[in-house]
């Protein structure tokens, strides 16, 4: 089961084309769940994919998969780093932030808003997002976009043809290593 909620929710990210998916996933046994992540996590931590559970609650989870290298690259970009210091961000180490995000889900009563650049959204998007408040946007899919609204809408397509050939490889038999991308 969880296998599949990977592939319908991360197929990007799996296929190379994303830093990083996030998505909620229904359980009722955490020991269950644990030993399904440490499996999954053996085979894609080999090919650079990495799982994270960012938030329990009494239904389930928010896991975060991505790519490591993509992620440190995302972060080295100019205004990133000014950007997430202004949200306490202290540390460039991709654990560090990702130990911080996981805090600010504990500490906040909404979605933090920084979750933009862990998930690989352009930084001019994530600033929009935050000054607007998440309203006047050009248009809207993957993330909500005030920028480059043309380039956004290739991506969304994009990002949505892998999803549907991933789904359905996976169904015909092709295993999550497979159509997972080396990194």
């Amino acid at each position: 089961m969880l296998e599949l909620k990977l592939v319908e929710h991360c197929a990007p990210t799996l296929a190379g084309l994303k830093t990083a998916n996030l998505f909620n996933y229904k359980c009722s046994d955490m020991n269950t769940l644990r030993e399904e992540l440490r499996v999954e996590s053996r085979k894609l931590n080999k090919k650079g994919v990495f799982i994270e559970i960012l938030k329990r609650n009494q239904t389930g989870v928010l896991l975060y998969v991505y790519r490591k290298k993509k992620l440190e690259a995302d972060f080295a970009k100019p205004g990133v780093a000014e950007l997430m210091q202004k949200y306490g961000y202290r540390s460039r180490d991709i654990q560090d932030c990702i130990a911080h995000l996981k805090s600010s889900f504990q500490n906040r009563d909404c979605f933090p808003h920084e979750i933009g650049l862990f998930l690989g959204y352009p930084l001019e998007d994530v600033i929009g997002f935050i000054e607007q408040g998440g309203k006047n946007c050009k248009c809207s899919g993957v993330w909500k976009v005030y920028c480059n609204e043309c380039e956004a809408r290739k991506q969304f397509a994009k990002f949505e043809k892998c999803k549907d050939v991933y789904v359905r490889q996976f169904i015909n038999g092709r295993s999550i290593t497979q159509l997972t991308i080396a990194a």
